[in-house]
């Protein structure tokens, strides 16, 4: 953009970031892996809510989101890949649930998180991860080092995990193989290769940092939920250039503020345990049918999905909870657009002339 002036180069910038906001992706290949993912969180809160043991939503949820990984990954190594996460959110939920039988939980938390959010950023990089980043090992982490538990309840949390886990991976492979014996494995582009080890190291990097920073700051000042902004604060970092990031951070923000309307309605309509789980498992399988299409678009799905699960285990007041997600959330993406920011890559300074 040499010679540009500089409204031009804005006005230029503009239409390129309001273009990357608008983008929609192609549809996903099949509707399976959507039915899948709800499908085995509405079994795995139905079976907790039969055991009385609501208070292990959080722990089944991340469990679930294990099956997600691995879409676009040709179908002899999916299973690997799942496999693989499975067992690190197993071992989120672990550290999580075991920081969260202590008194200082709280900053803990954010340090167990800042831990998960620097080991799931460089594996994603390794292992280029679909969907990439550290967002849901960070999610995992943080939320069950932050809600109170008793020790005897630890192995519970995790082997509700594991369990949903195992399940989510099995329904995969047998959705694979199905697939593989009619013979409509659609055809995959051969993996990408590994970033280079300077981008890795950085994006590693300014995932921990963000979460030391986001999280100290909300435990700090003492509001309810801290690990929404550490969350937050990882989101952009996953996008490749600065343009991608930014618009990731404000589908973030835009898309939770909305989806926080829908959370509203649905949190205030007396719905019973068991509704509230199936509209939960309606909102995890659209997640997934919309989330390759348009982020922003699937965080409208994605908001009130937490907040009702967290409803389930522990309610909380309407308008304290609403307001703590919007305002963890943009103070989250805010630090991490500020990283991405930071350390963008810029262009070479052009030769100096005599």
């Amino acid at each position: 953009m040499a010679g540009m002036t500089a409204v031009a180069r804005a006005r230029h910038l503009g239409g390129q970031l309001a273009a990357e906001l608008r983008h929609v992706g192609p549809p996903p290949v099949t509707r399976w892996a959507a039915i899948r993912a709800g499908g085995t969180l509405l079994v795995a809160l139905l079976v907790l809510h039969a055991a009385d043991a609501m208070d292990l939503g959080a722990a089944a949820t991340f469990g679930a989101f294990a099956a997600i990984y691995g879409g676009a990954v040709p179908h002899r190594r999916r299973w690997r890949q799942q496999v693989a996460l499975a067992g690190l959110l197993t071992g989120a939920v672990a550290s999580g649930t075991l920081v969260a039988t202590g008194e200082d939980r709280a900053w803990w938390a954010v340090l167990a998180a800042a831990v998960w959010s620097g080991i799931g950023a460089a594996a994603s990089d390794r292992w280029r991860w679909r969907p990439p980043g550290p967002v849901f090992l960070v999610f995992a982490a943080a939320t069950c080092a932050s809600v109170p538990i008793e020790p005897h309840r630890v192995p519970l949390a995790i082997g509700t995990c594991l369990a949903t886990a195992a399940f989510a991976v099995g329904l995969a492979v047998v959705e694979t193989a199905v697939e593989v014996r009619r013979g409509d494995v659609p055809d995959h582009p051969p993996p990408l290769p590994p970033l280079p080890a300077g981008r890795q190291r950085l994006h590693a990097i300014r995932c921990v940092v963000v979460v030391l920073l986001s999280g100290g700051l909300m435990t700090a000042t003492g509001v309810a939920h801290p690990y929404w902004a550490m969350v937050a604060s990882v989101v952009p970092l996953a996008a490749t250039t600065l343009r991608q990031q930014v618009a990731r951070g404000v589908h973030r923000v835009v898309g939770t503020l909305l989806g926080l309307v829908l959370a509203g309605l649905l949190l205030v309509l007396p719905l019973s345990a068991v509704a509230t789980i199936l509209v939960v498992a309606v909102l995890q399988a659209g997640t997934e049918l919309v989330v390759t299409r348009h982020y922003g678009l699937a965080l409208v799905l994605i908001t009130p999905l937490a907040l009702l699960v967290t409803d389930l285990a522990h309610p909380e007041p309407l308008g304290e909870l609403l307001g703590s997600r919007f305002v963890e959330t943009l103070a989250g993406a805010s630090v991490g657009l500020a990283a991405a920011w930071l350390t963008r890559r810029r262009p070479p300074s052009p030769p100096a002339t005599r």
